[in-house]
């Protein structure tokens, strides 16, 4: 019988010189050659990276900025990534050289363009059908692993996927070719803090199931016809404690070989599909009755 208790609670665990300012030549703008980063394209430059924040910010994944860049010439661009949740982080300017073409003037800062718009949370949840089924990573951080599981979600049906803002990666080229073409079909939201996202799917009243696999109920025991986000955790580390903790369930995938555990991607396919197969099967999915339904707020 399936478990559709609230009361369960899982267990416990888990220096450079200041550069002299100098205004880009359009030539500027170019990508980043494809045998020197794995990243999308970069566009670098102050003014080039400040228009691209202008005319698309959803798109602009992430900034990086040389240690010892003078900060009053990117106060404007800080300022246009923090307002649309672009991350922005520091790096050493001989790391920064390595991302662009030899003797590039990237002025200290360098931006990668994602392979695909991201959209916002609340879009996700406002076109998921009546019983959402939303898939949460807690920080995956292998471009192929993601697309991976993008094109899992894609197959299955299921309505989103949500990504931290830090510590995961983004739609990065490598992420849409590994996909197969996914990342034109399925929504992608980046969210500050996985644990608040996940308190806003409980007001929501959807039951947040997590993966580990010192969980005590197998996969195949809890009801997908509810509305549900499984929430997967990184490569080797898994969930984090606290989102394990604030999880509603957490379950696993029985291992029957030698290996004690799947692949992120994998787990994300064998999940998903088990949730297909139990909504095709089940006339209460055809007709919804989510009164019938555990209370969420119980």
């Amino acid at each position: 019988m399936r478990n559709k208790t609230r009361d369960w609670k899982p267990d416990s665990k888990v220096q450079s010189a200041r550069p002299k300012v100098q205004r880009p030549r359009p030539e500027e703008v170019k990508t980043v050659p494809p045998n020197r980063s794995p990243q999308s394209a970069s566009i670098y430059g102050v003014l080039p990276v400040l228009e691209a924040l202008r005319a698309n910010a959803r798109r602009v994944d992430k900034i990086l900025i040389a240690e010892g860049s003078g900060e009053r010439r990117l106060t404007d661009v800080i300022e246009l990534a923090r307002q649309n949740g672009v991350l922005v982080s520091k790096i050493s300017r001989e790391s920064l050289n390595k991302l662009v073409a030899p003797g590039a003037n990237h002025q200290g800062i360098v931006a990668f363009a994602a392979a695909a718009n991201y959209v916002s949370a609340d879009e996700i949840f406002n076109t998921a059908q009546e019983a959402a089924l939303i898939v949460v990573l807690d920080g995956v951080e292998d471009p192929r692993n993601l697309g991976a599981i993008l094109r899992a979600v894609e197959c299955s049906g299921a309505d989103g996927v949500l990504i931290p803002e830090r510590r995961a990666v983004g739609l990065t080229e490598t992420v849409a070719k590994s996909s197969a073409g996914a990342t034109e079909h399925v929504k992608v939201a980046k969210v500050t803090n996985i644990n608040r996202l996940i308190e806003d799917l409980k007001e929501r009243k959807v039951w947040v199931v997590g993966t580990s696999g010192d969980a005590k109920m197998n996969y195949t025991d809890w009801d997908w016809t509810q509305p549900s986000a499984l929430v997967l955790g990184g490569e080797g580390s898994g969930l984090h404690r606290l989102v394990a903790e604030n999880c509603d369930v957490l379950v696993k995938i029985p291992m029957y070989g030698k290996i004690e555990s799947l692949n992120v991607s994998v787990a994300a396919g064998v999940i998903l599909f088990e949730a297909k197969r139990q909504r095709v099967s089940s006339s209460e999915f055809n007709v919804p009755n989510l009164q019938n339904k555990q209370d969420r707020s119980s």
